[in-house]
């Protein structure tokens, strides 16, 4: 558990990179999932903002997801550690697409900003998974 953990981790800070560098450029403003988690954890517990939004992201990336790709590893489709991150990121996309962005205000696979949210979101959770599961097995 503590090597997808730590998998979960470097997948985690690897897309958060690729997350501000898109708002860097200026991609998509409107979707800033950090933003999203943050009001949407303030909306429940009166306690938001982007700082809870960054742990949120982290938590659910390292921890949560990490911890729970180790658990499946052996479970999981695919021929090496990679296709089975990715795998597991299409997966963590879904989550995302069907719960957290309704929850958040974005609607069913975020289509309330348009047809680029789901497609931009699905290319990152590949890159997380690829990260997730190429770290796992260096670190297996």
């Amino acid at each position: 558990m503590k090597n997808g953990i730590l998998a979960g981790l470097a997948a985690t800070i690897v897309l958060s990179l690729l997350m501000l560098a898109k708002g860097m450029m200026g991609v998509m403003p409107e979707l800033d999932v950090i933003a999203m988690l943050g009001n949407m954890i303030g909306e429940m517990t009166g306690m938001g903002g982007p700082v809870v939004g960054w742990v949120m992201h982290f938590m659910i990336g390292a921890l949560i997801y990490g911890a729970l790709f180790a658990a499946l590893n052996d479970k999981l489709p695919g021929e090496n550690q990679i296709v089975k991150g990715m795998v597991f990121g299409v997966a963590a996309w879904l989550v995302m697409m069907v719960a957290i962005m309704p929850m958040a205000g974005a609607g069913v696979f975020g289509m309330n900003f348009g047809m680029m949210a789901p497609v931009m979101t699905l290319m990152l959770h590949l890159i997380y998974g690829a990260v997730l599961g190429y770290t796992y097995k260096r670190l297996s």
